[in-house]
């Protein structure tokens, strides 16, 4: 189940004539009312009539829903509330009565602080359904006490809400609420511009995926700025207003992503992902280490660089397990590192293809990141993880007998379940079901099989993930 909570409104009578109305498409049947707000009365009395030309009347329903604004102080001029409730598409085969309808629009309502008991009147609302799988509440958000009632974080509230509802009436499509662990998404106007220009990625999400990979493979910000570089992205740093020669800042661009004027378009950090600022990559990187040459190596120092990456990530999974319950930090410290692994094995692998491997990783990246962009500090395991994705960058591409380098994504893989246990027992639950699609996508890698519905990224210029042949994996923001 879905709640989507609507632009708010003046016009009560306007939206109650559309609601019983037919339709844009005549695909209102039926519409009537299921629950209205305590001490109303019973709801054949509140039901709009019919007069003798067909039509209904709104007007008494209408008057009862606007009495507390007209006597209220200083009521806000947009207050109409407007919400539905949607089953998902693989709960609509269920046959749901008026009565369940109202009493799970009664439970979300009162966890939101909407609906409310006699004995504490609040606010005026009506759910009414004219279809078999939604409902749509009405609510004005004055008070009967006159107090204005601004329902702030509306939206959040209401999908929690639904969610515990979903759970008591045993739904199957769950959605749990945000966990502010998503990156920002794409502008539409970024979308329609990129396909105009028939780019397969926003130039946001193609940033997003350079910084990552440069910050996998760097270990101070003079090595970062550097990779970004060699990766072909202007860097703009930013420097200390009081000490020239202190950098609190960067942006970055596409050469080939310009305004109209002909100036590139540079993306600071923190509007690539909450956890991509320089302070938040320094606490990342922890003490500087020196920046590393390309060594030159052969199948068997690559081989032998795969074998101990696995055991780390071996090492790693058991260290997170152990770790879970009473020092999370360090299991959260020890996942970022695993992702950082995962990044430069897909590009070891893969190259600057965008394969299934480094769509597993962005989905990794995305079960491994802390709430609201927060960077914990590095530990000895995490630095040792960290230490092994920079040796994998440094192997250079893989070719030919890729076996140690399969084994390693399956080691990763199980690293993923463990990060879903994680995440399932800490109810962060849109991680859980990333680190299960990660986990899924990585097994089929090493099978050699390719993920073509356990996990994809559309194919729009947006880099959603999906699981479950084009399910969209909820952002969680």
């Amino acid at each position: 189940m879905i709640t989507r909570v609507h632009r708010r409104g003046s016009r009560v009578g306007g939206l109650l004539r559309y609601l019983w109305g037919p339709g844009k498409a005549e695909e209102h049947t039926n519409p009537h009312l299921v629950a209205v707000w305590d001490g109303a009365g019973p709801l054949t009395n509140l039901e709009p009539k019919a007069t003798v030309g067909g039509k209904r009347d709104f007007r008494a329903l209408t008057a009862l829903l606007e009495q507390p604004v007209r006597a209220g102080y200083r009521p806000p001029n947009k207050f109409v509330w407007h919400a539905s409730m949607r089953l998902a598409p693989e709960d609509r085969h269920r046959t749901i009565s008026d009565s369940t309808w109202a009493g799970m629009a009664v439970q979300m309502l009162t966890e939101v602080g909407i609906a409310t008991t006699a004995t504490d009147p609040g606010l005026r609302w009506i759910a009414m359904r004219h279809a078999d799988d939604h409902v749509h509440i009405v609510a004005t958000l004055v008070r009967e006490d006159g107090r204005t009632n601004w329902m702030r974080n509306d939206y959040p509230r209401c999908v929690k809400a639904t969610y515990h509802v979903a759970r008591r009436y045993n739904l199957h499509r769950r959605v749990p609420p945000a966990d502010r662990t998503a990156h920002r998404r794409p502008h539409p106007v970024e979308v329609s511009k990129a396909r105009r220009t028939g780019r397969a990625q926003t130039p946001r999400d193609e940033l997003r995926r350079r910084v990552r990979r440069a910050v996998a493979a760097a270990g101070s910000e003079e090595e970062f700025f550097t990779r970004l570089r060699e990766a072909g992205v202007l860097v703009r740093l930013r420097r200390s207003s009081t000490d020239a020669q202190q950098i609190t800042g960067y942006a970055v661009a596409l050469p080939g992503a310009r305004t109209a004027g002909g100036q590139p378009v540079y993306f600071g950090g923190g509007r690539l992902a909450p956890d991509m600022t320089l302070p938040k990559l320094r606490l990342r990187w922890g003490p500087p280490t020196p920046q590393q040459t390309a060594p030159t190596v052969g199948r068997s120092e690559r081989v032998e660089a795969m074998r101990q990456a696995a055991k780390v990530a071996t090492a790693a999974a058991d260290d997170i397990r152990r770790a879970a319950r009473t020092e999370p930090g360090r299991a959260q410290a020890t996942a970022v590192a695993a992702a950082d692994v995962l990044t430069s094995l897909a590009h070891a692998m893969e190259g600057d293809r965008r394969g299934p491997l480094h769509r597993a990783a962005e989905v990794f990246d995305r079960a491994a990141r802390d709430l609201y962009g927060k960077i914990r500090r590095p530990t000895g395991r995490s630095q040792e993880m960290r230490a092994m994705s920079r040796l994998v960058a440094l192997m250079g591409r893989i070719t030919g007998d890729a076996i140690a380098a399969l084994a390693l994504v399956m080691d990763l893989a199980r690293l993923a379940d463990t990060l879903e246990q994680l995440r399932t027992a800490q109810q962060r639950l849109h991680q859980a079901e990333a680190a299960r699609a990660a986990a899924d996508a990585l097994r089929l890698v090493a099978g050699g099989r390719q993920p073509a519905v356990t996990l994809l990224l559309t194919a729009t210029p947006t880099s959603e993930p999906t699981v479950g042949g084009g399910r969209r994996v909820a952002r969680g923001r």
